[in-house]
């Protein structure tokens, strides 16, 4: 089935409706399956009703895909202690005196402590799972180029291990918000998208800062802009 989006763009060219660059970007993005921003969509649809006549229905489903958690298993260690030795019988002869006898039991005595010590250090071979150092969470933010003119598609990506979405803002060099937008991670971690550099606040030429956040921590980068 054809994409509406897709059909919405090619007309618009075909017509010399709109940004060419622009709407050539969005173009490839469709016909390579990449991620389209909402905001690239609300501009194609601004033209299509403007210059087409008629309002076009985006459906838009995101499936939010599960991370695969392997199961642990923890190995168990069999262990088998050593058969004790077999005390050998000390036969002794009513003659003997009773120094030898004292000697013999206190040897055997003797023998009997060093085994029940060595007993009491082996361990239940259990392994045991150190869980005071959990994997920190690591997130990522950068762009495909360090500088931009006015109307150039900025392409940001990044990575977030986390479950749930990230929320990406660009601002200006007096602090403005200029751009703001929720993206989904892939099954990977990853996500992307793509901006466009200029606007109603983009008036300022200087260095532009761009943050991710995932909820659990923020990343910052930035980029020069040139009005």
């Amino acid at each position: 089935m054809t994409d509406p989006l897709l059909d919405d763009v090619k007309a618009l060219l075909d017509k010399d409706f709109g940004d060419d660059r622009i709407l050539k970007q969005i173009r490839r993005a469709c016909e390579h399956n990449e991620v389209i921003s909402n905001y690239e969509r609300n501009y194609v649809r601004q033209l299509a009703e403007k210059h087409l006549g008629k309002k076009p229905e985006f459906v838009q489903t995101t499936v939010k895909e599960k991370p695969i958690i392997p199961d642990v298993v923890i190995p168990q260690t069999y262990f088998t202690p050593q058969s004790l030795q077999t005390q050998p019988r000390i036969s002794y002869s009513k003659s003997k005196n009773k120094k030898i006898f004292l000697g013999i039991g206190s040897l055997a005595l003797i023998i009997i402590i060093a085994t029940a010590v060595s007993f009491s250090g082996i361990s239940d071979g259990t392994p045991k799972i150190n869980d005071t150092n959990p994997t920190p969470v690591s997130l990522s933010i950068q762009t495909d180029l360090k500088s931009y003119n006015n109307k150039d598609l900025i392409s940001i990506s990044g990575t977030s291990n986390t479950s749930n979405n990230v929320n990406l803002s660009i601002k200006n060099p007096n602090g403005d918000l200029v751009w703001t937008e929720q993206l989904s991670l892939k099954s990977n971690g990853q996500y992307s998208t793509l901006a466009i550099a200029g606007g109603p606040s983009w008036q300022s030429s200087g260095t532009y800062t761009i943050t991710v956040d995932n909820g659990v921590e923020t990343k910052s980068n930035t980029f020069s802009f040139i009005a």
